[in-house]
């Protein structure tokens, strides 16, 4: 498995990454707003530090597990 973090991927490595993440939910990141409801928004908004190169996968997804994003 090759490494996610920032340093180690491109600009659009990094889209790649979250597209092929977000297949995982059945492709229906369009219509589902399961996200939503769970606090997180839009799953596109909640990973956009992530592929802008701002923060980790990781700090993101420890913040919605803590409950810190709304």
């Amino acid at each position: 498995m090759r490494s996610v973090l920032i340093k180690d991927t491109t600009r659009a490595e990094r889209e790649e990454i979250v597209r092929r993440a977000l297949q995982t939910c059945g492709d229906a990141c369009e219509g589902c707003s399961s996200c939503g409801s769970l606090g997180g928004g839009s799953a596109e908004e909640f990973y956009r530090p992530y592929i802008e190169g701002e923060k980790e996968l990781r700090e993101l997804n420890e913040s919605f597990r803590r409950g810190l994003v709304r």
